[in-house]
């Protein structure tokens, strides 16, 4: 007689678990299996034969050919039960498939999947506050069968299953029905063993048995789409990462380091955490190091747990190795807990068309892909130099900052200077952005014409604008120039529109290097300072102190912009408006500002500005009016002079409402600024003595104590301490 066939054996586990990778690595030791099916998309199978040239993390990239923004990964840790059962085929010759919903029906399907963690539910009724915790000490610490403890798990999950059916959405039905349609293809085909890897909270649906036209039905209108793939690098803080698609573990180091060590877990792992510690020259002893593994074994006993678990880790660590400081278990947290590791794929697995792309520009443009830290000077009227830049500025808009640029070079209008450093983690960027199209040049035109779509502020636009004349693609230039129209003609917010002009004046001066026409450009540029200028002294009216810092940060820009791209008309215009600004009963702070620009450009007087300063004694004017570079106070001897006459010129009260209000505006100046402007008052010429005029040293002793006084905020209690100069 023949045997009946028992069927497949279900493993149900929890998704980059350690405790479920060793659970399925002795179970297929176990079983030993002709074919093992891996929740994971069937269109993958393909990639399978490259597993062992793979290091990971690593991930599936599968991308929609017609659409290739459409795209999805799927990633895998060495301590993933999928990624175990996937060696374990390719070191046995086991057949492995994936056998959930294929991606061709599943990507940009951003509609709830209805799923509940069926696992963190029974750690939270066994009172654990990490699922994986749970699980290691019922499951790895387990000297069961590892088949009796998958039983175990199926009874567990159909428990849990019955109570949140209401939970189950149509998208995790669709899923599960095709799950079955496999299985049932699989058992015809095969001849031996089969072993079934999914999430545990599938387990149920897979024992249940509705009929085959039942699962076809459900399966009735799924889309078909042409789908390509490849393995790409991933990394642990890809894995930690909620968003995007990251794998949302919180600790991938921690369970790298679970998977790694069965024996000595707790003092292997803070060995680890000492040596983070003194790799940043701070304190961590080995004897500090055996009192943490003391202490989160004592915490484990005492809250009467099988083992210490990374809460009890972290709680000895912030307590014995970093003192009680926050920022030095948050460095610990980074290195060790999330984890730095980056995956490898082999040079012979297939690469992503925007990888194989961008490998094919840094050939041709020879620039190869270097760890060690770079300088590149370009010059844009070279035609390679030309084409580095946009590779740079269209990677940079991509998420993929190989090349920074270095600003405080200036080398004039066809000149850049670039900071380059490949980082490792790059290759993920890269994989990631591998959604937005199958080229550098289009997946940048795809993103900033997205981000056209999306900009809601002038500013935003602008910023937009820039970022596409950089990166030469005119179909992204038309859109922002389309958007800035659209937000401006929506905005009213004056500073909003004065707002825009540094971005917009960069584009103007260096549009034509990027055969963009500049005055088509500076058309906008003039139409927004226009309806900025008249609106200033309005919007600077009635404002709390926020918002009148951000007026005077935009008056500084608007000004620089005005200088470097608008016509002579219509700088009449902006001056126009700074004057009026100083005429209307507006803030303090920008008006002092406007005052300032004024005066530096012979617009005020001295005399003007003196008897401002006086009217103004007490007011946020004078913060205003002093903004800016304390070298230029202490080199400009007109305007040295000018604020020496008026602080000479006080008295009494006067001077004494003045204090404070000096004492903030030098807060803004740093350390060496300060110093400096003290070192030009000592050189300053010190008046002599009339004749007859006596020098009282009582006198003397009570002024000293009264600036003092007022310097500390003694006479003055809710006024800042003065920084020390």
């Amino acid at each position: 007689m023949t045997e009946p066939d028992p069927g497949p054996v279900l493993l149900g586990i929890r998704h980059h678990g350690p405790g479920s990778a060793r659970m399925v690595k002795r179970a297929l030791e176990a079983v030993r299996p002709a074919l093992v099916l891996i929740e994971g998309p069937p269109e993958a199978d393909a990639l399978l034969d490259h597993v062992h040239a793979l290091t990971p993390p690593v991930a599936i990239l599968l991308h929609d050919e017609t659409e290739p923004e459409n795209a999805a990964f799927w990633p895998f840790a060495e301590f993933s039960p999928e990624w175990q059962a996937l060696r374990y085929a390719a070191e046995t010759g086991a057949t492995a498939r994936f056998f959930d919903l294929p991606a061709a029906a599943s990507i940009g399907d951003d509609g709830p999947s209805g799923n509940v963690d069926p696992i963190g539910l029974l750690a939270e009724a066994a009172g654990f506050d990490d699922p994986e915790r749970w699980w290691e000490d019922v499951v790895e610490h387990s000297a069961s069968d590892p088949l009796d403890l998958a039983n175990a798990i199926a009874e567990a999950m159909v428990a849990v299953r019955e109570e949140f059916e209401d939970e189950v959405g149509e998208r995790t039905l669709r899923r599960e029905a095709f799950m079955r349609q496999t299985i049932r293809k699989a058992r015809k085909e095969t001849d031996g063993p089969i072993v079934v890897i999914c999430g545990a909270w599938h387990v149920p649906a897979l024992l249940t048995t509705p009929t085959a036209a039942s699962d076809t039905a459900l399966l009735k209108g799924l889309r078909r789409r042409r789908i390509s793939g490849t393995w790409v690098p991933w990394s642990h803080g890809q894995l930690a990462a909620e968003s995007g698609y990251g794998a949302g573990v919180d600790s991938p180091g921690w369970y790298a380091h679970l998977w790694q060590h069965q024996q000595d877990v707790v003092p292997r792992w803070f060995a680890k955490a000492a040596a983070v510690l003194r790799e940043e020259d701070l304190p961590a002893s080995t004897a500090s190091a055996v009192e943490a593994v003391r202490l989160a074994e004592t915490l484990a006993a005492l809250r009467e747990r099988p083992s210490a678990g990374l809460s009890e880790v972290n709680e000895a660590a912030l307590a014995v190795l970093c003192g009680g400081e926050e920022i030095h278990l948050q460095l610990v947290h980074r290195k060790l807990v999330v984890g730095e590791r980056l995956g490898e794929v082999g040079e012979a697995v297939p690469r992503s068309p925007l990888a194989a792309d961008l490998q094919r520009l840094q050939r041709k443009l020879r620039l190869p892909a270097d760890v060690q830290p770079k300088q590149l000077k370009l010059d844009l009227r070279k035609d390679t130099d030309r084409e580095r830049s946009k590779l740079l500025q269209r990677l940079e808009v991509l998420g993929v900052p190989w090349g920074r640029p270095d600003r405080s070079n200036s080398l004039g209008t066809f000149a850049e200077v670039w900071q380059l450093r490949w980082d490792p983690v790059f290759a993920v960027s890269v994989a990631v952005a591998a959604r937005h199209g199958t080229t550098v040049h289009t997946a940048a035109e795809n993103v900033l014409v997205q981000s056209a779509k999306d900009a809601k502020r002038v500013a935003d636009a602008a910023a937009t604008l820039t970022r596409s004349v950089g990166c030469e693609l005119p179909k992204a230039v038309a859109g922002a120039r389309g958007a800035l129209d659209r937000c401006a003609a929506l905005a009213t917010d004056a500073l909003e529109l004065l707002a825009a002009l540094p971005d917009l004046a960069r584009t103007v001066r260096y549009g034509s290097v990027r055969g963009t026409d500049p005055e088509l450009l500076r058309v906008a540029l003039h139409g927004l300072l226009t309806r900025g200028a008249v609106g200033l002294p309005l919007a600077c009216r009635n404002v709390d102190d926020e918002t009148a810092e951000n007026a005077l940060a935009t008056i500084d820009g608007a000004h620089e912009a005005t200088r470097l791209a608008a016509d002579d008309d219509h700088q009449k215009t902006w001056w126009r408006a700074l004057h009026a600004l100083v005429k209307a009963e507006a803030h303090g702070l920008p008006t002092g500002r406007a005052t300032r620009l004024l005066w530096e450009a012979g617009e005020l007087t001295s005399d003007d500005v003196a008897a401002r300063l006086h009217r103004n004694v007490a007011t946020a004017f004078v913060a205003g009016f002093l903004r800016g570079s304390a070298t230029l106070l202490a080199a400009d001897p007109r305007l040295f002079g000018l604020i020496d006459e008026w602080l000479s010129g006080l008295r009494g009260e006067a001077f004494d409402d003045a204090l404070p209000l000096l004492r903030r505006a030098i807060t803004d100046f740093t350390p060496a600024e300060r110093r400096l402007l003290g070192e030009r008052v000592v050189a300053g010429e010190t008046p002599t003595p009339a004749a007859g005029d006596e020098w009282d040293p009582d006198i003397a002793q009570r002024l000293a104590a009264h600036v003092r006084g007022l310097m500390a905020g003694v006479s003055r209690p809710s006024d800042p301490v003065i920084p020390e100069v």
